[in-house]
């Protein structure tokens, strides 16, 4: 996703270029989406390389710790090979099957992969069109589009949470009242998926780092969210 600056300028996301009078805290919950995104990919060499050495964890100790969120950050240390984590990703999150259900006509049944990572699929009472419609429409509102290269539906989670950090970057530098389209984006989107997909990895063994992240990300959601309606509740932002 290519998204703007908080001055107007076009960025990718995960370009953590801000002012020096940003709000810290905002900032670096900001920094923790982009790095969640990062991480919810199937990884290459330089980011197993990460991993491995502990920088991942460390960065994530880091951030959290500025956020002024009560979160335990994760345990990124990987116990797998760069070919095993890869092969784990796409068995948890890529790769479906097919079943032959009736050998007389050859149906066949389709199922995706254990966990999706697309909203809709938790959404079983709103219709994708609604779903992704809506995402379009609060992306589009704030002046950020969809890399068309990429083939990702607007529900996909890496796309919300780059847009939730695009959203905590804008409240540090230059718009407080951010806060009140971050609660609401939570509450419409981000929560659902992440809670989602913690659920559904929950159901599933051997998850490891995936895992891990899953239940951080559905803690440190559930933590911001707390916190946006807490200072909603005592009259700050709009």
């Amino acid at each position: 996703m290519a998204t703007p600056d908080p001055d107007g300028t076009p960025a990718e996301t995960d370009e953590r270029r801000l002012p020096d009078d940003v709000a810290v805290e905002p900032a670096a919950r900001g920094d923790v989406y982009a790095l969640l995104a990062a991480l919810f990919a199937q990884p290459d060499e330089e980011l197993y390389r990460d991993l491995e050495s502990g920088a991942v964890t460390d960065e994530f100790e880091r951030l959290v710790d500025r956020s002024g969120l009560d979160v335990a950050p994760p345990d990124c240390a990987v116990e797998d090979d760069h070919d095993t984590l890869s092969a784990r990703f796409n068995d948890l999150f890529v790769v479906g099957y097919s079943e032959v259900v009736d050998k007389t006509d050859g149906t066949v049944a389709n199922e995706g992969p254990p966990v999706s990572l697309y909203e809709s699929d938790y959404r079983p009472e709103v219709s994708w069109n609604d779903v992704n419609l809506d995402l379009a429409r609060a992306y589009e509102h704030f002046g950020c589009q969809v890399d068309q290269e990429v083939r990702r539906n607007h529900d996909h989670l890496r796309l919300q949470l780059e847009f939730a950090g695009y959203l905590c970057r804008r409240e540090a530098a230059v718009d407080p009242d951010v806060a009140a389209a971050r609660l609401d984006f939570h509450d419409r989107h981000l929560r659902v998926v992440s809670e989602g997909i913690a659920d559904a990895m929950g159901a599933e063994p051997g998850t490891g780092l995936f895992g891990r992240l899953a239940d951080f990300l559905d803690r440190f959601t559930a933590a911001d969210v707390e916190d946006l309606a807490a200072r909603r509740e005592g009259g700050e932002g709009a």
